[in-house]
């Protein structure tokens, strides 16, 4: 069968969309799917494969796997593009809407200019902080500005999730390739990590490169830069408002003191529109 999907990225992290109205997979056909469509040289080329269904606890589901087949519960440069393809498709016509990932519920606003989409800012709810829910396997309550030695290099490490989990390591951003395939499946982290290699700009400004969990080095990721910024604010390097440079742009995220939430507020872009034979 022909299957309709759109190709989109948020900052260079790029994902094939598919409507899960449409087409209804088992699990296992969706990470085989995942693996092969994702393949930069036999398959259309991916950071992986998303699918947007319907939703009993919101108004939409996304449901991501990375380019390994694996399953990931958040992707922040995703849930964007989600958002932007549900606008742009006449799914619905709110400019407020929700999004649901593996049971979590993310709450959308569309910045509009002259009726189109100029970004998309998403409230990403509470960081996670406690090492056991992370999970990171340590004596300590929180991993923050610890000492973490993988491949004979220490690094000052600071773990959290954002419903996925990362390790934000402060150290020179050009690092990622040595060390991010170490770091995902070094044992302190069970089910393995998204390492982000961050270096501090200034008080509103930091850069970062992301290795990604099942994906390896991506041009961005979304839960990523809002894990870079949750460190750099526990670290006093930034304020509480942080832009997080990464190689295929810039992501602006808010720590709110009020309530305790991350916003993060970028772009999602539509590359092409396709068939494919699955």
């Amino acid at each position: 069968m022909n299957m309709k999907f759109v190709k989109m990225h948020g900052c260079g992290n790029d994902y094939i969309y598919v409507n899960g109205f449409d087409y209804e997979f088992s699990p296992e056909k969706k990470e085989n799917l995942a693996k092969s469509l994702s393949d930069r040289h036999f398959g259309i080329g991916s950071d992986g494969l998303i699918f947007i269904n319907p939703s009993k606890i919101a108004d939409f589901e996304m449901e991501m796997y990375n380019a390994d087949g694996s399953r990931s519960q958040m992707c922040g440069n995703g849930i964007r593009c989600v958002a932007k393809y549900v606008y742009d498709h006449g799914m619905t016509t709110n400019e407020e809407f929700t999004i649901e990932s593996m049971g979590a519920i993310k709450y959308i606003k569309l910045i509009l200019k002259d009726g189109q989409i100029e970004k998309i800012s998403v409230d990403m709810g509470e960081p996670i902080l406690e090492a056991k829910n992370i999970p990171v396997l340590t004596d300590k309550h929180k991993y923050i500005e610890e000492k973490l030695t993988v491949a004979g290099e220490t690094f000052t490490a600071t773990a959290v999730s954002m419903g996925n989990p990362h390790v934000v390591l402060f150290t020179d951003p050009n690092k990622v390739l040595e060390y991010g395939d170490k770091i995902e499946h070094d044992s302190i982290f069970p089910e393995r990590v998204n390492a982000e290699f961050v270096s501090v700009i200034d008080k509103k400004n930091v850069r970062m490169r992301v290795w990604e969990r099942g994906t390896g080095e991506t041009l961005c990721c979304g839960t990523g830069c809002c894990a870079t910024a949750v460190a750099c604010i526990l670290g006093g390097y930034t304020d509480r408002e942080v832009t997080v440079h990464v190689i295929g742009g810039q992501v602006d995220i808010l720590w709110n003191k009020e309530d305790g939430h991350i916003y993060m507020t970028g772009p999602a872009a539509t590359v092409f529109e396709g068939t494919v034979e699955v």
